[in-house]
């Protein structure tokens, strides 16, 4: 069962409900908050990418910067920046784009897209980072290059002994995502600990390496007002992570952690969502995150209602 989570607001009216489920823990990875389905496992979709680049540094891959760490983690929108790394970590270790089995792609921002169109690159695929990444890990460990995106490969294998062993998720069937590669289940409460346990890890491990990278550097894992940018700019030491399909997660410096899903996968209810969570786990509230938490509903250009966490169930 889920719960009533975000509400649309429209001229006094409320138009729309999205529901979901939601867990906060507290710094000793026992949730303070758990409303609907919080053990049952999900598809985290790309909120499971920080754990797949752990599964690289774990094997070899060593990034020229945190930048090429980062969007090796990165749902990025395919801004002239994301591809100019994605492009230069396929050129150091000897590939070309033509190596990436994500599948083509025009970029999530407008002004990329524009720019890009008519014309589909697999470059510009938000998950070029971390396949980029991925090819890298193959050559250094001489696993075939070919055929990475199979579950049996060993890289895949990998990745899942890392999933299981951050999130304690017993193994299970796996799916596959939208970029083609096996996508591993997980709980919502054994997401969230997994985000807790790389916020503390200690510094120069695999797990705080993957946290910094994000942390310092939110546009590389997204983009031009997108989600986790808006909201890691905001809250210092924040280390988040989207996924498609509406699900979020993300934990503090001190451990304290949140995943969500939300039921219909709907974008407009994330952010407010996201803030009302921070609040709720004490985060120092700014106008910043004021403005972030009620993104208006707009009629003929003006503000006409709001989109809003629903108050007192968060």
């Amino acid at each position: 069962m889920t719960v009533e989570l975000v509400e649309v607001v429209r001229s006094g009216f409320r138009e729309c409900v999205h529901s979901g489920s939601v867990v906060i823990l507290g710094a000793d990875g026992e949730p303070t908050l758990a409303l609907g389905e919080v053990h049952v496992p999900i598809f985290p979709r790309s909120t499971n990418k920080p754990m797949q680049a752990i599964t690289l540094l774990r094997n070899g891959f060593e990034p020229l910067d945190d930048a090429e760490l980062a969007i090796a983690t990165a749902s990025h929108y395919g801004e002239p920046d994301h591809v100019a790394l994605v492009e230069r970590l396929l050129d150091r270790f000897g590939f070309d784009e033509k190596s990436l089995e994500c599948p083509p792609d025009l970029p999530q921002e407008e002004r990329a897209r524009a720019e890009a169109l008519p014309e589909p690159r697999r470059v510009y695929m938000n998950c070029s980072g971390k396949h980029a990444a991925m090819l890298a890990t193959c050559a250094v460990n001489g696993w075939p290059t070919e055929g990475y995106l199979d579950q049996a490969h060993p890289l895949q294998q990998a990745v899942i002994a890392t999933i299981t062993d951050l999130t304690g998720e017993p193994e299970t069937d796996l799916g596959i995502d939208g970029c083609g590669l096996p996508i591993i289940p997980v709980s919502l409460v054994n997401l969230a600990r997994a985000f807790a346990a790389m916020a503390t890890a200690a510094p120069g491990s695999p797990e705080r390496r993957v946290a910094d990278a994000i942390r310092a550097n939110p546009r590389v894992i997204s983009g031009t007002n997108a989600p986790d940018l808006l909201t890691m700019q905001a809250t210092p030491g924040l280390v988040c992570k989207i996924g498609a399909d509406g699900v979020h997660a993300g934990a503090l410096p001190d451990g304290t952690a949140f995943a969500y899903k939300i039921a219909d996968g709907h974008d407009r209810a994330r952010i407010p969502l996201t803030l009302a969570i921070l609040h709720r786990m004490g985060v120092e509230w700014t106008a910043a995150h004021a403005e972030l938490a009620a993104p208006p509903v707009l009629g003929g250009g003006a503000r006409v209602g709001v989109i809003r966490a629903i108050p007192g169930v968060v």
